[in-house]
């Protein structure tokens, strides 16, 4: 062997990257292995973070100790709270990068992390020693330059790049992003060892140049006038911020995509595999809602000093003339000049029911997934994917207990609890519609409910221990406060969850967030004002909160029903084939696991419970 590690993780994306932070910090020896260094954290599609249900999933990152949410503070160019006239329950941050200023704060992050050591190579075959006949673990990796590193657990974040083939048109080019080469290795060394395969793509729009774009034609979208931090070590934001502005297509940008259809990848044959549904091309959007005059398209600028705009609205893998035709008759872009053509991109992944909730595969001891390879699409879901396996195979090196969160504690549990139960045959995204729980899932609260966690893993450090605990006492000094006011005989929390006739606040909160600060000393006025808002939403909304708790309550009890590790479902003759053959597929963990497979019945339920009351009372009384 040329070296040895505990962890090796191949890949630095977005789950690379939160895999290598999370294992390092953890203090356990960790290799990072990837073919450009310059490239880790690179942004391949839109440099944005965030959005619905994917700014809950960064905070939460952050809550537990990860690394997206401060890069983003660093490198964001414009933040904007989303659906800020809604529900708490579906706000959510999102923030505009700088793609070069992300990717350098990713990079120097990972830098000056101890115990993590950085390799640019690529890895051809992944060790495993199964000699004895049971399941393969994991023994080491070997890279494309021939050295050997042995390791006990190995991650796999490879994004879209296992045998990646990009499409333009007629144009076929072998790679996972422009200007970067496809990987077949670790493709053939999981046909290997017994996993299944699958083919999903995915797609990008173009590019145009910043100074061909008539601004004057073009709706203007500034962001938030106070940019709220994603990170919770953070009180502002202090860098300049930018706008980024709308358009529309129209008739005759649609007839002319209708026109060309057949030179369209996705509706030539070309391209057989499964794109994301709720992010579609422009294409699809076209055919799917021919009824639709106009489609919106935002117009973001890639950085600073970056010439780029990127076209959010108009994913393509359109012939390179149609798309600049295509871009030239969209108002504002008349004299728009493609940089970079749009493309779709087709790679393999592992079908997400090979795997375990802690992300580690169930035919390789030691061997997890994380990222697109499981069939997700987007940067966040990535990072959360990211984390929890590198927190996982830490702990495993440890000698530990792996970590699992509920479906009523994260959206990243929801996400993968979808992942390994479900299953999926198409990208998936997270919404906010995912989550049973979303009331308790908001992005305010994040903190409140994993940054303990992130303590008890190992993860959260001093520094953050602090801050989370000055908050956690603001939060009931607020409490306090508001019960202690009076306005007409009555608390402040009184009136705050009482509405007049047309559904309005009794009282105007906003009049009352002075004085709440006030309430909070020896705190910061950001950290006051976090602490306000925390205790503000506990009140307004306590009775929909209590009653989802309740939910919450059987919820839990069907979670702690727990299923044996190796439970034989097949003999179990009373439940019909398919549910012993879905049952043997997923290998739930609990019974409310078991009762969100698909294709499974209450009836199916009802067999398995008492089969496993039987086991019980079987095992107390020998």
């Amino acid at each position: 062997m040329d070296g040895s590690c505990e962890i090796v993780v191949i890949g630095g994306g977005h789950a690379g990257a939160e895999a290598a932070w999370a294992a390092a910090r953890m203090g356990v020896p960790t290799i990072l292995v990837t073919t450009d260094r310059a490239a880790i954290g690179r942004m391949s599609c839109n440099p944005a973070i965030g959005g619905i249900g994917k700014g809950q999933m960064v905070r939460e990152i952050d809550a537990l100790g990860g690394l997206m949410g401060l890069a983003t503070d660093e490198a964001g160019i414009q933040f904007r709270m989303l659906n800020r006239s809604k529900g708490p329950a579906v706000q959510a941050p999102r923030a505009q990068c700088d793609r070069e200023l992300y990717a350098g704060a990713v990079q120097r992050l990972l830098a000056e992390t101890p115990n993590l050591t950085i390799i640019e190579s690529a890895v051809d075959i992944i060790e495993t020693d199964g000699s004895d006949g049971r399941r393969p673990r994991v023994t080491g990796v070997r890279l494309q330059d021939g050295r050997r590193f042995a390791c006990s657990s190995v991650i796999i974040t490879t994004g879209t790049f296992l045998r990646a083939l990009m499409h333009t048109g007629e144009s076929q080019t072998p790679g996972g992003r422009v200007g970067e080469a496809t990987s077949g290795g670790i493709s053939q060394t999981l046909l290997s060892l017994g996993f299944e395969l699958g083919r999903l793509k995915t797609g990008t729009p173009p590019r145009i140049a910043r100074d061909t774009i008539d601004y004057d034609r073009l709706e203007v979208q500034p962001g938030d006038a106070v940019p709220a931090p994603f990170s919770f070590l953070n009180d502002r934001i202090d860098q300049r911020q930018v706008c980024c502005w709308i358009t529309y297509t129209s008739g005759a940008v649609h007839d002319l995509i209708r026109g060309n259809l057949h030179r369209a990848p996705m509706y030539s044959g070309q391209i057989q595999s499964t794109g994301p549904r709720y992010c579609p091309s422009i294409e699809d959007k076209v055919v799917r809602f021919a009824d639709k005059e106009r489609h919106q398209i935002f117009l973001e600028p890639e950085g600073y000093n970056s010439d780029r705009i990127y076209c959010n609205g108009i994913s393509t893998s359109l012939p390179a003339d149609v798309q600049t035709e295509m871009v030239r008759q969209i108002e504002g872009l008349e004299r728009a000049r493609i940089v970079q053509m749009g493309y779709a991109v087709e790679y393999d992944f592992v079908p997400p029911h090979q795997t375990l909730p802690t992300l580690e595969t169930k035919r390789v001891a030691g061997l997890y997934l994380a990222g697109q390879i499981n069939g997700t699409s987007g940067y966040e879901e990535a990072a959360g994917q990211g984390l929890v396996a590198g927190v996982n195979a830490a702990l495993s090196s440890l000698g530990r207990e792996p970590f699992v969160m509920r479906r009523d504690q994260s959206y990243i549990a929801v996400m993968i609890d979808d992942l390994v139960t479900q299953g999926t045959i198409e990208p998936y995204r997270m919404f906010t519609s995912r989550a049973e729980y979303r009331l308790l899932l908001r992005s305010d609260n994040a903190d409140a409910r994993l940054t303990p966690l992130g303590r008890e893993i190992g993860l959260v450090d001093e520094a953050r221990w602090v801050r989370f605990d000055l908050k956690r006492r603001a939060a009931v000094d607020c409490d306090r406060w508001l019960n202690a006011s009076r306005l007409e005989g009555q608390s402040l929390a009184y009136w705050l969850t009482r509405t007049d006739a047309d559904g309005r606040g009794r009282v105007d909160v906003s009049a009352w967030r002075a004085g709440l600060s006030s309430a909070v000393p020896g705190v910061s006025e950001a950290l006051a004002c976090e602490a306000a808002e925390s205790a503000l939403i506990a009140i307004r909304y306590g009775g929909y909160i209590e009653r989802q708790q309740r939910e919450v309550d059987k919820f839990v009890r069907l979670e702690n029903r727990r299923i044996p590790d190796g439970f034989d479902f097949k003999a179990i003759r009373e439940l019909r084939a398919e549910a012993r053959e879905r049952f043997s597929s997923v290998a739930p963990r609990s019974v409310g696991q078991a009762r969100r497979i698909s294709g499974i019945s209450p009836a199916d339920i009802s067999i398995l419970m008492l089969y496993l009351e039987g086991r019980r009372r079987l095992s107390m009384s020998e």
